[in-house]
């Protein structure tokens, strides 16, 4: 049987938008493969249904007929998830400038337990020859967030994206977790888990930083 592939414009590891043939096999940038075996809906389908017996479940019976194919659903549009649309920057009007876009709410699987987490995104940068469209921040967000994925890689990730799409230097990133691994799970104890990136002058400058945090919080 063929398996289909799905075939990456932006990079699934680096998010960096690949220029030239849609045939590439890998990233321009960090090398990863660019070609990605398309989940089996209908493989996810029986787990789900499995999953529900070694549970001591009916997979048959009322209320559960439909779950295995909602189930099944959910994960493939979650991992096929693809926005192509992350880099439209314009012209800056002004430079030097510190650019924060905040309260962004992305939800993404925990790659050691495969429970949801929830972040609150905040994201700055100082313009230099572009600025990046509003949305495009949410965009980035939603990307990085849909895979197996941990909160401290994906701040970095969304950094690196945002640097990518702005050429900005300065970019730094803060992120707000609540993971379900901790509430639901283990312990069962409320906590939240907070995560930052800072390069450039955020990095550098004690002031600078203090300012987007101020900004973002």
């Amino acid at each position: 049987m063929e398996v289909q592939v799905s075939v990456a414009r932006v990079c699934p590891r680096c998010l960096a938008h690949q220029p030239g043939p849609h045939a590439a096999q890998h990233c321009f940038r960090c090398g990863f493969r660019l070609h990605v075996p398309a989940p089996d809906i209908r493989h996810l389908e029986h787990v789900g249904e499995q999953l529900l017996v070694a549970l001591g479940l009916d997979p048959g019976q009322p209320g559960l007929r439909d779950t295995p194919g909602r189930w099944a659903r959910w994960w493939f549009d979650f991992a096929t998830y693809h926005d192509d649309n992350m880099h439209t920057a314009f012209e800056t009007v002004s430079a030097d400038q510190v650019v924060v876009v905040k309260g962004m709410q992305v939800w993404s699987i925990c790659e050691h337990h495969l429970m949801p987490f929830s972040c609150e995104i905040a994201v700055g940068y100082i313009t230099h020859e572009k600025v990046l469209g509003l949305s495009k921040f949410a965009r980035i967000a939603h990307q990085v967030a849909h895979r197996l994925q941990l909160q401290e890689r994906l701040v970095e990730q969304v950094a690196d994206a945002v640097q990518d799409a702005t050429s900005s230097p300065d970019v730094a990133v803060l992120a707000r977790g609540v993971h379900l691994c901790m509430v639901a799970r283990g312990i069962r104890t409320e906590g939240e888990m907070v995560t930052s990136v800072v390069r450039g002058v955020f990095r550098e400058s004690a002031q600078a930083r203090a300012e987007f945090m101020g900004l973002a919080s």
